[in-house]
């Protein structure tokens, strides 16, 4: 399936015995195969906001779309099976192996069992698990396994939305970035959309193609790229929330090959620290600082050089 638009037109929740609503009035169009993140302080309702989309949670007025569709329209067991789910505590079955549960919806689904084989060992594959793994229980996984197993699960049947409610939350910080990078570069193959719950605003920042902030209430605060936000703050809330280093977060987001090099050096500026094409602009910077220059030598990934980024260059990107 291809990716799905998902649109919040005025969209208000509100819990019995609470005066203030969890959501009001939240208007949001996510384009199909956007990578959206929710973030915001606790009470904001950002993981209220992603429930409502697969009725885990129902909402009091307004209404949600997928594809132009209310998912008001859809029985809840057929709505559900066509959006993947991915959680913080990833709700495994204990009892299944690793391929038994990435299967758990094409059996639901009635898919031939060839076809269901084929799709398991193709997920394992897809989401860095080794081929015996795929024979291992829960119990015998280590926490990042087990959240691997739990996403190949929720795109068993190529579902075009797909909902992750912090997801690794749970996880060690190492285990943590590697998996972050290792799901933005899978968002790349399967071109989902991806409605991504967080309360880290650097995991916003680094994930999410699109950031939707929400303040206490559940009122949006801004909507917007990283790099739009981090450059504009809609208000003080969202400028306090997102931090003070704004411009080196900005760098993280671009590449050094993104920006115009000058000339390669000659044979008498060999000692210049030297950059991959690919490095972010605030390693680039960070190399400089170390190496008391303000200028490195950028090379691709073949090794030869491409020329020379200057501090002046990166600085000229913030204004």
């Amino acid at each position: 399936m291809s990716a799905a638009e998902i649109v919040f037109d005025r969209v208000t929740k509100r819990y019995p015995g609470r005066a203030q609503p969890a959501l009001q009035e939240l208007t949001l169009e996510i384009p199909a195969g956007t990578f959206c993140v929710l973030v915001g302080p606790s009470g904001s309702g950002k993981t209220t906001a992603l429930k409502l989309v697969n009725r885990l949670v129902s909402f009091d007025a307004g209404d949600i779309r997928i594809d132009g569709h209310s998912v008001r329209e859809l029985p809840e067991v057929e709505l559900r099976r066509g959006i993947g789910y991915v959680i913080q505590q990833i709700g495994l079955f204990p009892h299944m192996t690793a391929a038994d549960n990435v299967a758990t919806v094409p059996r639901l689904l009635d898919w031939p069992k060839a076809r269901t084989r084929e799709r398991v060992a193709e997920l394992i594959e897809l989401v860095g698990l080794d081929r015996e793994d795929a024979a291992r229980y829960p119990a015998q996984l280590s926490g990042g396994q087990r959240q691997r197993v739990g996403l190949a699960r929720a795109l068993a049947a190529d579902p075009p939305v797909l909902l992750m409610d912090e997801p690794f939350g749970a996880l060690d910080p190492i285990t943590r970035a590697r998996l972050q990078q290792e799901v933005r570069s899978l968002h790349r193959a399967v071109a989902k959309t991806v409605l991504f719950v967080t309360h880290d605003v650097d995991e916003a920042i680094m994930m999410g193609d699109r950031i939707a902030i929400l303040r206490e209430g559940g009122v949006l605060a801004q909507y917007g790229t990283p790099d739009e936000i981090l450059a504009h703050p809609a208000d003080d809330f969202v400028a306090a929330f997102i931090g003070e280093d704004r411009a080196l977060r900005r760098l993280g987001l671009h590449r050094v090959g993104e920006l115009a090099l000058d000339p390669p050096p000659d044979a008498s500026r060999n000692a210049l620290p030297r950059a991959s094409s690919e490095m972010t602009l605030r390693n680039a910077v960070s190399l400089m600082l170390q190496a008391g220059s303000d200028r490195v030598v950028v090379v691709g990934d073949d090794g030869a050089t491409r020329g020379v980024l200057r501090l002046e260059r990166v600085g000229e990107l913030l204004q």
